[in-house]
């Protein structure tokens, strides 16, 4: 019985996050035989493998907005709110391939992602030109997942990182972000804490940014059973968000309920999630005739 409902959960968590490719993608992520960009056991392997990926995700997206930059070519050109699942897909499959996959698989990833980044360019609302291909916003880009991954890692992962993995971590993600055109990327959790402060002066909490933020927090397309839990992983994804950051987005700071309820809640559910998802995955059922 247990097993049942275990392999269910798992199922439909990697439906969600992988779509409907997900376990022909993940068959060829893990199964062709070939080198690696990087190797078995690496800290970018045990983050990116991780149940904590899914609050670092929100909390990644949450940063992110901030650049109005950024903000503008994901609003003008793919938006939250039009697919957002169909862009978590692609971002989960984009992170599995780079981290798990072939070397050659990789570098096919990076070059179509570059690709695509070329056609996306516009105008923000403040008048100022921007291009998905700037290493500028590139980096920015960069620097908010890797923060987001390894702040999530390290308060909701299950086996933290010591300075050393935490160090290893960021200099093994830099070799992607090079890879998609970030121009010296921070290689250190000093030097990545250095960028983010860096950029400080560029953010900024946009009507944009706070749509963004409204819609993945309170308004997520997701059915009612599920809404419960992915409340419990956005406020633990927002819990984590510096206190400038949640100033310019308007989100609550409450230290006390965070650090007892939501810390607790945080911890009980990314533990659910790991239990789901190693349970051995089941194909897909076949759609009836």
């Amino acid at each position: 019985m247990l097993s049942g409902v275990r392999e269910e959960m798992g199922r439909r968590l990697f439906a969600r996050v992988a779509g409907p490719e997900g376990p022909k993608r993940r068959e060829r992520v893990h199964g062709t035989p070939g080198e690696r960009w990087f190797a078995e056991g690496t800290a970018i392997q045990r983050v990116h493998g991780d149940a904590s990926m899914f609050t670092g995700g929100i909390r990644a997206l949450l940063l992110q907005s901030l650049h109005p930059l950024a903000m503008a070519g994901v609003a003008d050109h793919s938006g939250f709110e039009g697919d957002p699942w169909g862009r978590l897909q692609r971002t989960s499959y984009f992170l599995a391939v780079t981290t798990f996959g072939t070397a050659a698989d990789a570098e096919k990833m990076v070059a179509a992602i570059r690709r695509v980044h070329e056609g996306v360019v516009g105008t923000a609302p403040d008048g100022r030109p921007y291009a998905a291909s700037d290493p500028h916003l590139l980096e920015w880009v960069h620097v908010a997942e890797v923060d987001s991954f390894l702040t999530a890692h390290q308060r909701y992962g299950d086996r933290p990182l010591d300075q050393a993995g935490r160090d290893a971590y960021v200099a093994e993600t830099a070799r992607v972000a090079e890879a998609l055109g970030v121009t010296d990327p921070p290689r250190s959790e000093a030097q990545l804490a250095a960028r983010l402060e860096a950029f400080r002066p560029e953010l900024a909490g946009t009507p944009a940014a706070r749509a963004t933020a409204r819609f993945l927090l309170l308004h997520p397309p997701l059915p009612l059973l599920a809404r419960t839990p992915y409340g419990v992983l956005a406020a633990t994804a927002v819990s984590m968000m510096p206190r400038w950051a949640r100033r310019e987005l308007r989100l609550p700071y409450l230290p006390v309920t965070e650090a007892v309820a939501v810390r607790t809640a945080g911890t009980l559910a990314t533990r659910a999630i790991r239990w789901a998802m190693a349970a051995p995955q089941a194909p897909a059922p076949s759609p009836q005739r």
